[in-house]
């Protein structure tokens, strides 16, 4: 019988690429290109071209594990359920409900991330609920909320890019963490736009840039405050752009003019000639875009460096017009999703907020609840890890690795030890859930249904492709049978589509409204951007970025027909109208309640963290293009383990001269926190001041050891990006 090609996505990053999956007659299965997804146009990084290494069992989860003796051992799955029903609920009952923490992942599905965030509240009680997508761009969030009104990582698809005129590309190294995007800056290269990239490193990207700004780390907001004072004193500003379209431009532009050329080049290192050249290219074209990622979100005033950003934007009319803007590049593959859906300490589904009166009464009338007994917000990811062993005994995790990914990595570590009871839910056995009591495999991308939310906003469907391996269950079925040990029989289905169903009733009018999409439609129209609320009968869609309304879900089920291609409900007809979902947001207003965007006044400051006698340098930590996030299954990967093969340090010939370091010898770096120690990678590609570690690896040369968790005050995002550190050469024995 030939084998069958099913259509998905990749599980690595928020581009979510499209690609075939094929079971092969031999055993295992085939990755192949996918040219008909526009963000991909079947391209395809080393990562997601083996992805389907780690579905093998060879290397990954198959069967339950409890601890025994000191030792993780094989169990049942009732077993295993069991014991972690009883620890939780002998938590809860000797402690209270907020004795019982939940972390979730960003590689989470929508419908997994809801059921997470419904179990939490619904059925353990607790507001100690968040996930590792905090630590992705939860400033851009924060500060894009409060300009816009509203988040979404792109508000336009990644297509508009190479038609814009210029685009500042803020903190990152695209080249290597998200390779197949890059084809759209170089096609705006090619139609005669310019790309500006602002990054402490000349990297892969910054090599393909007309011009590279190489500031000091954690200077950014500086340096976007010095952009916006020669603007204004250039006479470069849209005053009926302002006028008509904005609030608060009189207290941003103070705080702006307080920050001359001079004194940003003195605090960033970058020369007053490239930041006037910077301001000429982004000002004289009739559009521009600025995107930010890690770099500037992942410091302690990270919302309010890309409050100033979006400040530039709006002072030149760069937002809420044709191929113009405001975006940030969302990191982890659903990492959009799965903060819009409940996994967030102070949210729930639809992006509504958990304190507000109006959204936990529609939330619990879908989920069937009183208003009421739903907790309150909860700590943040960082200050609910450093609460484990604490107020918080016992948690359950679901897809994250914040052993190797979580600042200050050791003390997250020790944290974790120190708890009554950990279960972890996880694909891979990584090195956290090495230290768990109870550990469940569970599917993975090509093994389930499910759908995700990529950087543009794009509501995609995963499909199931294989069979997983004997023993082992989805992350539904783990809540489903979990829910009915502690006494809650209904609400937590094991079906992907019937849990979106719900999904789409609990975000309707939401600002992430997703109740007009459905499997089908996500099938047929390759993909769907939210907002898209469910139309009445007879209603029309105006032309423009903005829905015409969001109207409330009926409550009634979806109807959940057979998707294109399955024998039943094939050449169903589809609904007489739809909302066709919204590529483009704000073209016509802001999601404010006056519909203008509001400038926020800031000012630089230093990090948390800067350098003095004892640690004179600034570390840095950042990806690399052959491994994903902690590394837990892509270090998996024989052909990206020969590719990336272990930490390193980068650093300057200079400093290295100094040091008296040669390539490859072990350098020894050293904070507050902790020390790791990695060969030395030797390069003019980054600034003398600083050094740079990629975070993959746990051991000895694990980089977060390092790094600082001192908290923006509004996101709760940890500084990754700064720390002050020194660096000895380690002796070879």
């Amino acid at each position: 019988m030939e084998n069958t090609s099913t259509p998905t996505h990749c599980p690595y990053c928020a581009l979510q690429c499209g690609m075939n999956i094929t079971p092969l007659p031999q055993g295992g299965v085939e990755v192949t290109e996918r040219a008909d997804f526009p963000v991909n146009r079947g391209a395809l990084c080393g990562k997601g071209r083996t992805a389907a290494e780690v579905l093998s069992p060879a290397v990954r989860l198959t069967t339950p594990l409890v601890r025994e003796g000191g030792r993780l051992v094989e169990a049942s799955w009732p077993e295993a359920l069991d014991r972690i029903a009883g620890r939780l609920a002998a938590t809860r009952e000797r402690y209270g409900p907020d004795a019982v923490g939940v972390f979730g992942g960003g590689g989470l599905t929508n419908e997994k991330a809801y059921a997470l965030g419904k179990f939490a509240r619904v059925v353990l009680g607790t507001s100690q609920i968040d996930y590792n997508g905090r630590f992705c761009m939860s400033s851009a969030a924060a500060a894009g909320t409060k300009a816009f009104g509203l988040d979404r990582g792109l508000p336009f698809p990644l297509e508009d890019v190479p038609r814009t005129g210029c685009v500042i590309l803020v903190g990152s190294n695209l080249a290597e963490t998200m390779p197949p995007s890059l084809r759209f800056f170089t096609e705006l290269r090619e139609n005669g736009g310019t790309l500006i990239v602002v990054d402490p490193r000349r990297t892969r990207t910054a090599e393909q840039a007309d011009l590279h700004l190489s500031p000091r780390p954690g200077t950014d907001l500086a340096l976007a405050l010095g952009l916006l004072h020669l603007v204004v004193a250039e006479g470069r500003t849209d005053e009926e752009y302002i006028r008509e379209r904005t609030t608060g431009w009189e207290e941003a532009r103070a705080a702006a003019m307080a920050h001359w050329p001079e004194y940003v080049e003195r605090i960033t290192g970058v020369p007053v000639p490239l930041l006037r050249e910077a301001v000429r290219m982004f000002c004289e074209p009739e559009a521009a875009m600025v995107l930010t990622a890690r770099g500037p979100e992942q410091q302690s005033k990270g919302t309010d460096t890309v409050g100033a950003w979006i400040n530039l934007c709006l002072a030149t009319g760069r937002a809420g017009r044709p191929l113009s803007g405001y975006g940030c590049l969302t990191g982890q593959g659903n990492g959009q999703g799965g903060r819009e859906h409940g996994q967030k300490a102070d949210q729930l589904p639809g992006y509504r907020k958990l304190d507000d009166p109006a959204a936990r009464r529609h939330v619990a009338g879908v989920w069937g609840v009183d208003p009421d007994s739903l907790p309150g917000p909860g700590r943040s990811a960082y200050e609910l890890l450093d609460a484990l062993g604490g107020d918080v005994r016992a948690l359950l995790l679901m897809g994250s690795n914040p052993v190797v990914s979580a600042p200050r990595a050791a003390h997250v570590e020790e944290r974790l030890r120190s708890l009554d009871f950990l279960a972890v839910a996880d694909v891979v056995l990584s090195e956290t859930a090495e230290l768990a009591d109870v550990v469940l495999p569970v599917t993975q991308w090509a093994e389930e249904t499910g759908t995700t939310t990529s950087l543009e906003g794009r509501v995609l469907l995963r499909r199931r492709a294989v069979a997983p391996p004997p023993g082992v269950h989805s992350d539904l079925y783990v809540l489903h049978e979990l829910a009915g040990r502690l006494g809650v029989e209904k609400g937590f289905p094991t079906d992907p589509e019937e849990v979106f169903g719900e999904l789409r009733r609990a975000s309707a009018g939401g600002p992430a409204d997703y109740s007009g999409i459905t499997y089908r439609r996500l099938a047929e129209e390759n993909g769907v951007f939210w907002p898209c609320p469910e139309e009445p009968a007879g209603t029309t869609q105006a032309d423009g970025g903005e829905p015409v309304g969001t109207a409330e879900a009926d409550g009634g089920e979806p109807d959940r027909g057979a998707l294109p291609g399955d024998a039943a409900g094939a050449g169903a007809a589809p609904p007489a109208v739809a909302h066709p979902g919204t590529p483009r947001l704000f073209l016509d207003r802001f999601a404010t309640p006056d519909g203008r965007a509001r400038f926020v006044a800031v000012a630089h400051r230093a990090t948390a963290e800067e350098p003095d006698a004892e640690y004179p340098l600034l570390l840095t930590t950042g990806r690399v293009v052959a491994q994903y996030q902690s590394g837990a299954q892509t270090r998996r990967v024989a052909e990206l383990n020969a590719a990336a093969p272990g930490p390193f340090v980068e650093l300057h010939p200079r400093l290295a001269a100094r040091l008296g370091a040669a390539d490859g010898d072990p350098l020894a770096v050293v904070s507050r926190r902790g020390r790791a120690v990695a060969p030395a990678r030797i390069t003019d590609t980054i600034r003398p001041d600083t050094v740079f570690m990629p975070f993959h690896w746990p051991g000895e040369g694990r980089a977060n050891s390092l790094t600082n968790p001192a908290l923006d005050p509004t996101s709760r995002m940890p500084e990754f990006k700064s720390c002050a550190v020194r660096v000895e050469v380690v002796p070879r024995s």
